[in-house]
């Protein structure tokens, strides 16, 4: 079968995983099992179609039938939509197996309608990322905005409620930008396949209102800074399975839109897109991050930990389009390369992170990590995938996260050296907000795990809690091990990463590796091998076991269970670490800038537009009733009861008005067209 069948394949299994789940609405537990099986084949498939694509670096372009006179259906797998293709399946993968168990919290609440929701999500992502039609792109676009908003608005309560309106209108606000950059590029070129687009000649005021208008209009979808506030209220009202989607997935739809539009068709000309970018990633990165620290709410913090690592992605985008705009293809590939591989990383980290954090929920029915705690000793092997997601999106070595960090890194050390002033002044600023952006969330991350797995527990439910079902433990831990082999395997992962940069750049590969280290080109500037990072630390641990072994002496005593020591005082819970206590420092320290997430956040403006519109339209749509339907009803009303009163009944008065008639008839003169 060819990459073309796989694809096919895994779309028709993702539609029958969705109308399977609608089918069997009555038995909702064999609907999950179905579509979580389904969906798992269609994960395998997506995954087989892509690869020959990322290791050949083939394109391939399909015409398919189209029902409409005016547009084409193209398919295109190139390197960048097979690059998409793989990291959505790869999670799919994981997510489906997840819900098989998961879904039963869902049994009697729509379980049946959530599963159509989920696969017809998921199907339209795919079939968006290797569309090459901007009307079917924003058909297949439209149709994941609106199969998501059905997934966050699955609890029905008016929590979720809120947050699934928030949800749709920037979205669709995000949506009318995109297509007005689109109608600008079709009216240019008279076509709406992106073959043409990136063909279009536009004036530098053209294009510029082309990079804005789809910047914005995908950095909403991406949740970038001042258009996020839709991402923390959405991502933690849906089931966890659909958050890891959402977080570890569709935000990066918004990423791949700003790659397609400013560098595939626009060719990244212009040096000030990418600073603006850059400045957006930096600035989303570390107050995404701050803004998590405060946060109780697990999945909650999770949604702002997805602001950061977009912000993250895009200053390796930034630095690529300036690589570009100041011809600097090494740079370039370098700033994609890192952004891509931390796309891929992000997926996979955040995805564990969701459906770990779900799987907590799934045991104590909160997500309020003050009513969590001790659960590592009760939820061992949950605990275990989880410590590594909050190990790789701290970007400890030699986890995945690390690696497409230091590319990141290397990128910005490149343009501090080899760049104009602007470049030399612009890195260091980006250096220094991305070392905050680490330090601030390896912090969080210790607060997460210490609060939610160490200690003792906080609540009946928390104390109570056991090991998930195995097809949840498969779900977080096969992400965990994609951790480890995207982190430990990358002299062997970034490599094909780089040919999707170079495709991107439109140069040859840049050579990244070195036997099994990393190199940015130059293996003077830096060098890396996470194989060897790997025998480092196993060896730390092994020694100091081993020389235990060898020279213990006499055995210790048995260590006593209880309270822990309190200086003397009745121990109580409440004298434990909570998550507040930990980031209360840093709340205070940055104060201002957290009052500042209410006044940059657009929701509540647009949810008082949305009122005053809504109290507008129903004080104006009386006023045609009252001003012509009403005062037209009256005088009907009149003439028929002034007809009312000539028909009353009475024989004579008929008589008397034949009579009439004929003397009006007699003696009123008519012409009748007679001779």
């Amino acid at each position: 079968m060819t990459s073309l069948d796989f694809l096919l394949l895994s779309i028709i299994l993702y539609v029958a995983a969705a109308c399977g789940s609608l089918l069997f609405y009555k038995q909702e537990a064999l609907a999950s099992k179905l579509s979580g099986v389904l969906g798992t084949c269609a994960g395998i498939a997506g995954i087989a179609a892509s690869i020959p694509t990322l290791l050949s670096g083939e394109v391939i372009v399909k015409a398919i039938y189209s029902p409409f006179y005016f547009s084409d259906f193209v398919i295109r797998l190139d390197g960048l939509s097979a690059f998409m293709l793989m990291v959505i399946s790869l999670l799919v993968v994981a997510t489906s197996v997840y819900s098989i168990s998961y879904m039963k919290e869902y049994f009697g609440k729509g379980a049946y309608a959530m599963g159509f929701f989920m696969y017809s999500f998921i199907a339209s992502m795919v079939a968006l990322v290797v569309c090459d039609n901007a009307f079917y792109f924003i058909v297949f676009f439209e149709m994941m905005s609106l199969a998501s908003y059905f997934l966050v608005i699955a609890e029905q309560n008016e929590k979720s409620v809120k947050a699934g309106l928030q949800y749709f209108l920037i979205a669709h606000a995000g949506s009318v930008l995109i297509m007005i950059a689109f109608y600008i590029l079709y009216r240019e070129t008279g076509s709406l396949n992106f073959a043409e687009f990136a063909k279009a000649e536009l004036t530098d005021m053209q294009a510029s209102a082309v990079f804005l208008l789809a910047f914005f209009g995908f950095g909403a979808k991406a949740g970038i800074i001042t258009l996020h506030g839709w991402l923390p209220q959405a991502h933690p009202a849906a089931p966890s399975h659909a958050s890891a989607m959402m977080s570890g997935v569709m935000v990066k739809i918004g990423v791949f839109g700003i790659i397609k539009v400013s560098i595939d068709f626009l060719g990244a000309e212009t040096a000030w897109w990418g600073y603006v970018v850059l400045a957006f990633g930096c600035v989303s990165s570390v107050l995404g991050v701050l803004y998590a620290l405060a946060e109780h709410d697990i999945k909650r913090l999770l949604a702002y930990h997805t602001v950061e690592n977009v912000g993250i992605i895009l200053i390796g985008v930034g630095i690529g389009m300036i690589g570009i705009a100041h011809d600097m293809p090494i740079l370039a590939t370098l700033g994609l390369l890192g952004g891509l591989y931390h796309l891929l990383n992000h997926a996979v980290f955040k995805g564990l992170l969701f459906l770990g954090a779900g799987s907590v929920i799934y045991r104590v029915h909160t997500k309020d990590m003050e009513k969590m705690g001790g659960l590592a000793k009760l939820m061992p092997l949950t605990a275990i995938a989880f410590l590594i997601g909050t190990m790789a999106i701290s970007a400890l070595p030699p986890l995945n996260g690390f690696v497409s960090e230091w590319f990141i890194y290397q990128s910005l050390l490149t343009m501090s050296k080899e760049g104009t002033l602007a470049m030399q002044s612009a890195a260091p600023i980006a250096v220094v907000m991305l070392a905050i952006t680490g330090a601030l969330a390896c912090m969080c991350f210790v607060k997460v795990f210490g609060i939610c797995f160490s200690g003792g527990a906080r609540s009946p439910q928390a104390a109570k809690a056991t090991e998930v079902p195995m097809t949840m433990v498969f779900g977080t831990g096969s992400l965990a091990v994609l951790c480890i082999i995207l982190g430990v395997g990358s002299p062997w992962i970034a490599p094909v990463i780089s040919t999707v940069a170079s495709t991107l750049v439109d140069t040859q590969a840049v050579t990244v590796t070195q036997g099994f280290a990393l190199i940015p080109s130059d293996a003077s500037q830096a060098i890396l091998s996470t194989p060897v990072i790997v025998i480092t630390l196993t060896a730390l641990f092994i020694v100091p076991i081993a020389l235990v072994a060898m020279f213990k002496g006499p055995k210790m005593a048995s260590r006593n269970a209880g309270d822990p020591w309190a200086c003397g005082y009745g121990y109580e819970d409440k004298m434990s670490v909570s998550a507040g206590g930990v980031t209360q420092p840093v709340r205070s320290m940055f104060k201002p800038l957290y009052t500042l997430r209410k006044r940059i956040d657009p929701a509540p403006l647009m949810a008082k537009t949305l009122a005053g519109t809504t109290n507008g339209a129903g004080s104006l749509e009386p006023q045609f009733d009252n001003k012509m339907i009403l005062p037209v009803v009256a005088l009907v009303q009149r003439v028929g009861r002034v007809v009312q009163n000539l028909q009353y009944g009475d024989f004579r008065a008929y008589c008397l008005y034949i009579i009439v008639a004929l003397l009006v008839l007699l003696f009123v003169p008519l012409n009748l067209g007679v001779n």
